[in-house]
């Protein structure tokens, strides 16, 4: 029986540093039948050069420029060039493990369609790692080896966007690359979430993702902090938010503040809690906040928390467990 064709959609801009390893890693995979669709978007460097060339030698790789401005443009042009069967996208400065393709389409063809293959990664760095990202790694595959990613989706993006693949219908059910919305990896991961796409679980790293200073998620303002609790509260809102019910927000610090003012500005009533005795009884943007005790006094509340600090959150969830309150429908971790 045939193997399914996959397709690899890869944006890329000036990454000549790392673009050979990218696309040796796709040619050492033990999945054969696949095609990788590169889309130069206004690169200054070799890049398309050296894209080029494979192209020449290997009838797999396929090469275009972005017709518009920007990545999400770049993904549409190469998803509109596409044909497998299965769908999967790639960033030109990672590698591919060599069995992350047939470990992926393997899955999805045991599961069928409405499942989401994930796979867990590996970051990297020349100078070495910090703290935050070997954390978020951390997390990350925690999650991902039991398929349950989507239970802490408020946190950050729990679906990697270089590590994903899944069936071309489920993908053009979700709307595919043609939302607008940045930062549009976690948009993405928001709407296979709102299709309700199961994960599905692996143990197995598929995906070396490399850290650098210059890389886009880094430097590019659609990718600033700001940018995701926008998406988070948009998403919020249309999935999980009961108007039926008091909302409180727990927390006023910087996210908790900037989080308040989104809310204030969506005309959504909030209740404002914290623990800090200087802030308790007084008001921001006319908000008065209270102690954590007046959670108490309403009457089936759900909860946005933006405490960052690890301890406090793990007495939080102490908190609501007495409550029998639940994840994803009772509270909420926006960090």
């Amino acid at each position: 029986m045939p193997q399914p064709l996959v397709s690899i959609v890869i944006p890329f801009k000036n990454t000549d540093t790392f673009i050979n390893e990218c696309i040796r890693s796709i040619l050492n995979q033990t999945y054969r039948n696949w095609e990788a669709i590169f889309v130069d978007d206004n690169s200054k460097d070799k890049s398309y050069r050296i894209v080029e060339n494979y192209r020449k030698s290997d009838s797999r790789i396929k090469l275009y420029r972005n017709n518009g401005n920007g990545i999400i443009e770049a993904l549409k042009t190469a998803y509109k060039h596409s044909n497998g069967s299965y769908i999967t996208r790639m960033d030109s400065d990672d590698l591919m493990i060599p069995i992350r393709l047939e470990t992926m389409a393997m899955s999805l063809e045991n599961k069928g369609k409405k499942h989401l293959a994930v796979g867990q990664v590996k970051y990297f760095r020349a100078d070495g790692l910090s703290d935050g990202f070997a954390r978020y790694e951390e997390w990350l595959n925690k999650l991902t080896v039991k398929g349950n990613n989507y239970s802490e989706i408020y946190k950050e993006c729990v679906i990697p966007s270089p590590c994903w693949m899944l069936h071309r219908e489920d993908f053009d059910a979700c709307g595919g690359f043609n939302s607008e919305t940045y930062p549009e990896d976690y948009d993405l991961a928001f709407r296979f979430y709102k299709a309700e796409y199961k994960c599905i679980p692996c143990d197995k790293v598929l995906l070396h993702w490399r850290d650098y200073s210059t890389r886009t998620s880094r430097t590019h303002k659609h990718y600033a902090e700001n940018s995701f609790l926008d998406i988070k509260v948009d998403y919020f809102l249309e999935l999980n938010y009961d108007t039926s019910r008091p909302l409180a927000i727990w927390g006023a610090g910087k996210k908790g503040k900037t989080l308040a003012k989104i809310l204030l500005k969506k005309n959504i009533p909030f209740y404002w809690i914290c623990d800090n005795p200087k802030k308790i009884g007084k008001h921001i943007y006319d908000q008065k906040l209270f102690n954590f005790d007046y959670l108490a006094e309403l009457n089936n509340p759900q909860s946005i928390v933006t405490v960052a600090n690890t301890k406090a959150q793990e007495e939080i969830i102490n908190y609501f467990e007495t409550q029998k309150m639940k994840s994803m429908i009772d509270y909420f971790f926006f960090c």
